[in-house]
């Protein structure tokens, strides 16, 4: 590499470009160009002259951001998903690490085809996913009627972990390879040098594979509570199921039921909060775990 004046000269730039051209054309697509035109969006406001005057688009300011600041229904929705996160996260990311450990492990037999089993739930789409539980929920209709008789996992009390249920099934899978490829990276002589001072499978697990597949756990935390947020298919489901899922049970929901008012001013401006929310939960926890070290 060449270096004139200090500076590093960074070659065969035309080929980078070439090579990152496609993705950033597309990522400006889909990515930068919708979350754009939301936020142009948010900012407009729908007014009518007389009652039944023609409607037409007028620039509002920060007029729909007032709404949404004062829309109950939605800090409810918000609410429910933070709770929501708080105990299904922990609960999926636990699952999903003991099932790597136990891969890892050389206790299973057949790892290839644990492995696929515990991934395949994940190849089945959410909207499928919720309509099968939703059937073994349903005391009509569950072949589980000693369970679901006495217990109405449909009622207002357990919808939401009837709902964490089937996302926990989903997507515990996932996050395993993610933790299970991390596992495997880790070089084999800190296993031989652990087991040589006298350390068992229990002792190398929690001191040696834990704090090393750190960042597997900061990464999936972080997509877990993007996914949180993006919280649709399963409760839209379920509103089918059960009365105690409103339209606006989580915060895409809102968005989705104000849009077909249709209000899209009004739910560009949710969309735009809800987006910014995220970002700040996902990147305040990453950088908690940076000061912490784990990464």
């Amino acid at each position: 590499m060449t270096v004139i004046s200090g500076r590093r000269r960074v070659p065969h730039k035309g080929a980078i470009a070439f090579f990152v051209l496609p993705f950033g054309v597309l990522f400006a697509l889909f990515f930068v160009v919708p979350v754009g035109y939301a936020v142009v969006q948010s900012l407009y406001k729908v007014e009518r002259v007389g009652t039944f005057g023609p409607a037409r688009e007028v620039f509002g300011g920060l007029t729909q951001y007032s709404q949404v600041f004062s829309a109950g229904p939605f800090w409810s929705s918000v609410g429910r998903v933070l709770l929501f996160g708080v105990v299904q996260v922990p609960v999926m990311l636990g699952i999903a690490l003991l099932l790597a450990l136990l891969l890892d492990s050389g206790l299973v037999k057949a790892g290839r085809f644990f492995r696929l089993a515990f991934f395949l739930p994940y190849a089945v789409p959410g909207v499928v996913a919720a309509i099968m539980w939703g059937f073994l929920y349903s005391p009509n209709l569950s072949p589980f009627t000693a369970i679901t008789s006495r217990l109405d996992l449909l009622s207002a009390n357990f919808v939401l972990w009837a709902i964490a249920n089937v996302v926990t099934w989903v997507y515990v899978g996932y996050n395993m390879i993610i933790i299970y490829s991390y596992l495997l990276a880790i070089p084999t002589e800190i296993y031989e040098a652990a087991r040589l001072d006298g350390a068992g499978p229990i002792r190398v697990a929690w001191s040696i594979k834990i704090p090393l597949v750190a960042p597997a756990l900061v990464l999936t935390t972080v997509f877990s509570i993007i996914g949180t947020f993006q919280l649709l298919a399963e409760p839209q489901v379920f509103r089918s199921f059960s009365s105690a899922v409103s339209s606006t049970y989580t915060p895409n929901m809102t968005v989705y039921s104000t849009s077909s008012i249709p209000n899209f001013n009004l739910a560009a401006a949710f969309s735009v909060v809800l987006a910014l929310a995220t970002f700040a939960l996902s990147f305040g926890f990453l950088k908690i775990t940076q000061r912490k070290g784990w990464r």
